[in-house]
């Protein structure tokens, strides 16, 4: 019948709950019994009443204490409701007011829930009236009617108690429905958490206060190699992780009281390894503030603390030899300045290095710097700092007298004299050494800066050698920096001006006229001070500006060449090794000779040292055949300065020799100069080559030269090196010496 289905079940509730109402109404049905037998004592009812009335209730409040089943139980509450209530209105002679009792114990027995003890209640009421109505009527009813027709009158009782029962049923009703709302969202609730929680990857477990695992998902299972039934009574002490270097960790962590996230590392108990884990513990407390549970959500983050690890080490060490890096070597000198002792810092960098990658190649280069760092390694003292710089440059710092510096300098270049193993092959390697001490943190860029400036005097030296700070040393490396910063300051304004050429003459000695000039570049500062190149040259070389000045000198010089077409011969320009280093040389020398082609490419001469052939990383020779080839002529200056200069003259493509100032100076006292320039003037033209003679400043070696056959000559004694403007004027002139001006 579908009427049935509006109709409460019964008997859902829990165990708990039902156990504290039915102890409830036990206690309530001994209390009545206590009322019931006082208001019997001292009310107008008879012995006989209330003696059967409590001898009725009292076996159903200990059946309803003792009976095993929960349902036998409540009716038998039920029925001592009953009796109880029948008793009061047969106390009461049958008083109308006396029946509200029974409403009242409907209401009560509705808190079961339950169809057996309220069905029982209902029938018991309704036999009681009509029974006892029809055979006490006196003891049940108070008035004529109801004694005259007791079954109308219990039928009526009766209709009035299911009446109020009814509503109790509707209210039961509505809330069952209301409690299988709940549950139907609390299992959706549920599933939804068991879904979260059992197929997340990330691990979670969930703990009791006193540390026992209650629930872990599979992630958990498997991150901690745990069987998928986990053993009775397993904590959280018991899990297989060891806390590394601090006691308050996992288990204290995951039952703390409050929200907590931590970070530490573990041993695995398992097989030993080493996991760091993020642990973020979420509490749960009851309404009264009692922790209930602790959800616990575990990350192993082993893989990126190694990554944080291992990027802190190459932010703290060189990729290339696992030395200290720039910016950890100057975080820990300035700790170790901070000191009480002084620090010595050795700089060193190694000779002739770009020798090495230019002729070998950067890789060759890179396991020179591996050898170098072992072998440094092997001789710095323990605790004290060593690191790459950058490139071929290495620093060492220890604590200690300077003394202590000073032999740890002079052990590494003792050490540098036995060949570096490279690739399995013996290579000799000289460094240049600087030595500085110094002490408090606020001085660690300057005494790196100290230890720089005595490697570099070292290296200007000539190598292989250890040299200690002065203060002189300081001057000089501030000439140099402002030496830097003028010619910067030039290459970046306008060049004609900032960097001029002025013109030294080259004079034929059979006729006394100009035929060539050498072009020399000056610097004009702010102020209009003109600077030799003494002044700024070794900075250009020292910092690279040399190429950029050099591309300017000569592309100067070819225009100032075209210029003068008509009065001047040739133009000689010097060439560094740096600039005849640069792959781009050639290029531009072409490119530059193509915007011009009605020069005559031989008139331009490009002079080339000994020394910067020697220093030269590329294939001298064939660069400049290449050079001859576009008809440009080559002159080899400063001859007879180097160790091989007859070498030189005889294989270097050349078309003129320039004798160095040292051969000419003193020249007509000196008949052993005499002799050698008599020598390599012969060997010089048996080779198709022409000679020029530099530093003449005397007329007797003018007049000496001249008759040796010295074809050219230039130097102070026919003229310094002038501004163009002054020198086009000597060319207008047309003659620079005569026969007579070389006796006035």
């Amino acid at each position: 019948m579908t009427w049935l289905r509006w109709l409460p079940t019964g008997g859902k509730l829990r165990a708990e709950d039902w156990t504290a109402r039915h102890r409830l109404l036990t206690v309530i049905l001994a209390v009545v019994v206590v009322v019931v037998t006082v208001f019997g004592v001292l009310g107008p009812g008879d012995g006989v009443t209330l003696l059967a009335t409590d001898l009725l209730v009292l076996p159903c409040v200990v059946a309803a204490t003792l009976l095993p089943h929960r349902r036998l139980r409540s009716v038998c509450v039920a029925l001592g409701f009953t009796v109880a209530c029948a008793g009061f209105v047969s106390l009461s002679n049958g008083l109308t007011e006396a029946h509200f009792a029974f409403f009242v114990a409907v209401a009560a027995l509705a808190l079961y829930r339950d169809w057996a003890p309220f069905g029982a209640f209902l029938v018991a009421t309704t036999l009681h009236h009509g029974v006892f109505g029809v055979l006490i009527g006196g003891h049940t009813y108070d008035h004529s009617s109801a004694k005259a027709h007791p079954l109308v009158w219990a039928a009526l009782h009766g209709l009035a108690v299911l009446l109020a029962a009814g509503f109790q049923v509707v209210q039961w009703g509505l809330t069952e429905a209301e409690e299988r709302r709940a549950q139907d969202n609390l299992e959706e609730s549920q599933a939804q958490l068991t879904v979260a929680f059992d197929e997340t990857p990330v691990p979670m477990a969930m703990f009791a206060p006193d540390g026992l695992v209650l629930r872990t998902n599979a992630a958990y299972r498997q991150w901690l190699r745990l069987p998928d039934e986990l053993p009775a009574g397993l904590t959280v002490r018991d899990l297989p992780l060891v806390p590394i270097g601090e006691a308050s960790a996992f288990p204290e962590a995951v039952v703390s009281r409050d929200p907590l996230t931590l970070v530490r590392q573990y041993r695995r108990t398992d097989d030993g390894s080493l996991i760091w884990v993020q642990v973020h513990s979420t509490p749960l407390h009851d309404k009264k503030g009692r922790l209930r549970f602790v959800f616990a959500h575990c990350m192993d983050i082993t893989n990126s603390r190694n990554h944080e690890a291992e990027l802190r080490r190459q932010v703290r060490h060189d990729s290339l030899t696992g030395l200290l890096s720039r910016k950890a070597f100057e975080h820990d000198l300035a700790e170790l300045l901070a000191g009480r002792e002084p620090v010595s810092v050795i700089y060193l960098d190694v000779d002739r290095f770009k020798s090495v990658n230019d002729g070998s190649g950067h890789a060759a280069g890179d396991d020179v710097l591996r050898a170098l760092a072992g072998r440094l390694s092997s001789v710095v003292p323990p605790g004290a700092l060593l690191a790459r710089l950058g490139g071929d440059e290495f620093v060492a710092a220890l604590t200690g007298p300077p003394a202590h510096g000073l032999r740890l300098g002079q052990e590494i270049l003792a050490a540098m004299g036995e060949p570096l193993d490279v690739a399995g092959c013996p290579l000799p390697v000289s460094v240049s050494i600087g030595v500085a001490s110094e002490h408090g943190a606020e001085h660690a860029d300057d005494v790196v800066l100290a230890a720089d400036t005595a490697m570099y005097a070292a290296k200007r030296a000539g190598g292989n050698r250890i040299e200690v700070f002065t203060e002189d040393m300081r001057v000089s490396v501030h000439e140099r920096l402002a030496a830097e910063a003028r010619l910067r300051e030039a290459l970046a304004g306008h060049l004609p001006w900032t960097l001029p050429l002025w013109f030294q003459p080259v004079v034929s000695t059979v006729t006394g006229q100009i035929i060539g000039a050498e072009a020399l570049v000056r610097m004009r500062t702010p102020d209009g001070k003109i600077l030799s190149p003494y002044h700024f040259i070794g900075a250009a070389e020292e910092t690279g500006m040399i190429v950029p000045l050099g591309q300017h000198v000569l592309r100067s010089a070819v225009e100032h060449l075209i210029y003068w077409s008509g009065h001047l011969g040739y133009v000689s320009v010097n060439v560094s090794p740096r600039q005849l280093a640069e792959p781009d040389f050639v290029p531009a020398l072409a490119g530059l000779l193509a915007e011009h082609p009605e020069l005559d490419p031989s008139r331009l001469v490009l002079e080339i040292t000994e020394t910067a052939m020697l220093a030269s990383t590329v294939d001298v020779s064939e660069r400049l055949a290449t050079i001859k080839r576009l008809g440009v002529r080559i002159a080899l200056d400063d001859f007879g300065t180097g160790y091989s200069s007859l070498t030189w003259l005889k294989s270097v493509p050349a078309d003129v020799v320039k004798l160095d100032r040292s051969f000419v100076a003193g020249l007509a006292e000196d008949q052993r100069k005499s002799s050698i320039i008599s020598a390599v003037l012969w060997l010089a033209r048996s080779l198709g080559m022409s000679t020029i003679a530099e530093g003449v400043e005397e007329p007797a070696d003018w007049t000496a030269l001249q008759a040796a056959g010295c074809p050219a000559v230039q130097g102070y004694f026919f003229s310094p090196p002038r501004p163009p403007e002054e020198f086009q004027e000597m060319l207008i002139n047309g003659v620079c010496v005569t026969p007579l001006a070389q006796f006035t």
